[in-house]
């Protein structure tokens, strides 16, 4: 683990109610899953990793897990935050709620912005499947660290240059162990990431 799982970016964040229950139920059915499966989780130097999204629907806004929520077993509504605004060139966001949102942010954004298709993102941590799927499927640039503008342009560069859209997973080169998934929504983002799991990161 080389990452030291801080915001990269400016942030504003605006302090807000946390979103009804209702709202995140189903990020909730899939980030256990994720959990349960070591995808999402904390290492031992107390750095969470993982965190996973949700389009609002028909806007650009997204529902994510929060800053440092990756040891945290069961999440609540307190847990999330929705991303209203995000400016790539400026390396700045907006987020609304109880907690900041998470450092992967930008990059989760990247993918929304380059396929409107998305209602879903998923980004975990595995070093056995990211070197496995390294350079095998779509990859980001290895000098592209996590939650830069960098990643951001390199995510934006795969859905115009690779068959990242019909992968629906991205290896991110410059952040060992990281890995997304994305899909039209939740149950579609998850179960690609949940299949290239079983086939290469158990």
């Amino acid at each position: 683990m080389t990452n030291d799982g801080y915001i990269k970016f400016n942030i504003k964040w605006i302090k807000a109610k946390p979103l009804p229950e209702s709202v995140i139920r189903e990020l909730n059915k899939w980030r256990r899953k994720l959990f349960d499966a070591g995808l999402i989780g904390m290492y031992e130097s107390g750095i969470g990793f993982g965190n996973i999204s949700m389009r609002i629907p028909g806007t650009n806004e997204f529902i994510i897990s929060g800053s440092a929520t990756g040891g945290i077993e069961n999440l609540t509504a307190e847990h999330y935050a929705r991303v209203t605004e995000v400016d790539h060139e400026k390396n700045s966001l907006v987020c609304v709620g109880p907690i900041k949102a998470s450092s992967e942010s930008m990059t989760h954004a990247a993918v929304y912005d380059s396929d409107h298709s998305v209602n879903a993102v998923i980004h975990v941590h595995n070093l056995r499947m990211w070197k496995m799927l390294l350079d095998r499927v779509p990859t980001t640039s290895k000098e592209a660290t996590y939650g830069t503008p960098e990643m951001a342009e390199e995510v934006m560069r795969l859905f115009k240059e690779s068959d990242v859209k019909e992968k629906k997973i991205f290896v991110m080169g410059g952040h060992e162990e990281g890995l997304m998934t994305f899909g039209k929504d939740l149950d579609e983002a998850g179960s690609v990431m949940l299949r290239y799991w079983e086939e290469f990161g158990k």
